[in-house]
């Protein structure tokens, strides 16, 4: 089966990288993990991917999951991993290769010396306990909030453009898009330092992890907030924020 799988990322390539393989493995191993069968074509199983590219081809073609069927979501940490989510019974695992994969991989490819075809070879005959990290966790926002339901929809209260699948954010007493509730990823052409007003994000918002300023006397996690070029930190409790200038 796995042969069979190769040949179809590969088809949307032309060729046939190490990422793809480990798309295909991890693909498989996460739903096996569940206890699913694969390819799918229900919606039972959720895959949360953590990078796009060739990586992603590869764990489509394993599971028949998709963006289009709102089966496949990317969450773009740049990690080759992803989380698979059983949306019936709510358990979900993450699987992602081994952080000495690649050095593993020549042991598999004793007669390869370049790297990159050691990979290639040594990902596609690796048992999984020596490929791949499984391990169970759960998700920061429930599944049922991710799915959303189908017909839902409302107008954001201040660009009035139609919202779908409950995207919108409670700001006071107004329903906004993201991108009016800010951060957004974009702003106008030509009217660059316009940016919306707008409140603090929801502690589920995409954030970008920066690093934290070294003379700065808080610990934890900060995250970039375009908004006023403002930072978020992360603590253990609610997110806050702070001007740059009163650090």
């Amino acid at each position: 089966m796995l042969e069979s799988l190769l040949k179809q990322t590969e088809a949307r390539h032309t060729h046939l990288c190490p990422r793809q393989i480990l798309g295909v493995r991890i693909g498989l191993a996460g739903a096996l993990a569940l206890g699913l069968e694969t390819p799918r074509t229900d919606r039972r199983l959720l895959i949360i991917v953590e990078t796009d590219g060739c990586f992603v081809d590869g764990v489509e073609v394993a599971t028949g999951a998709s963006v289009g069927h709102r089966t496949l979501r990317v969450e773009d940490y740049g990690k080759v991993a992803a989380t698979f989510v059983d949306v019936k019974s709510e358990q979900a695992v993450r699987v992602a290769p081994h952080l000495d994969v690649r050095e593993k991989a020549r042991r598999y490819a004793p007669e390869e010396r370049r790297h990159y075809f050691a990979q290639l070879r040594g990902y596609q005959v690796m048992p999984d306990d020596e490929l791949l990290h499984i391990r169970p966790v759960h998700l920061a926002v429930p599944v049922g909030d991710i799915v959303s339901r189908a017909g839902v929809r409302v107008s954001c209260a201040q660009c009035g453009e139609e919202i779908i699948n409950g995207r919108e954010v409670a700001v006071g007493n107004r329903l906004l898009c993201c991108a009016c509730a800010g951060p957004a990823y974009y702003h106008p052409a030509g009217d660059a330092h316009e940016l919306p007003v707008n409140a603090e994000p929801e502690p589920h918002a995409l954030l970008l992890l920066v690093p934290r300023p070294p003379d700065c006397p808080h610990t934890g996690d900060f995250r970039h907030h375009h908004k006023q070029d403002r930072l978020l930190y992360l603590a253990e409790g609610p997110v806050s924020t702070m001007d740059r200038g009163d650090e």
